[in-house]
């Protein structure tokens, strides 16, 4: 299970901190991702951060004003948001995923809006 938190309204230049608490499966295990949604688009992948927190990617939009960050001691994953811009607003969703052989395991968030707006 995937639980996200600390979405809101925030002015354009603000920031917020996403968190992603897991539980139920061996996290430290997991790549994990964000990805946002508007309504009429498809999911977009925002951050991704391997299984150790060695390596992240982002998209374009995105690079130096978002940080993915975890820490597994805690099941938890993060995504610092700033400089914040009105096309930032979306539902956010954290994303597990760990591939076995020709398997794969993954599990989604529920989702937390982020609204930015003056």
């Amino acid at each position: 299970q995937l639980v996200e938190s600390g979405g809101g309204l925030v002015q354009p230049g603000g920031s917020l901190r996403l968190s992603c608490t897991a539980s139920g499966f061996a996290f430290s295990s997991y790549a994990m991702s964000w990805y946002r949604q508007v309504p009429g688009k498809e999911r977009e992948l925002v951050a991704t951060i391997t299984r150790g927190g060695g390596s992240t990617n982002y998209e374009d939009s995105v690079k130096g004003r978002f940080t993915i960050s975890r820490d597994n001691a805690k099941n938890l994953v993060y995504l610092q948001m700033n400089s914040l811009k009105p096309e930032d607003t979306a539902v956010y969703y954290c994303y597990a995923r760990r591939s076995f052989g020709i398997g794969v395991y993954e599990y989604w968030g529920q989702g937390t809006q982020v609204t930015v707006s003056s």
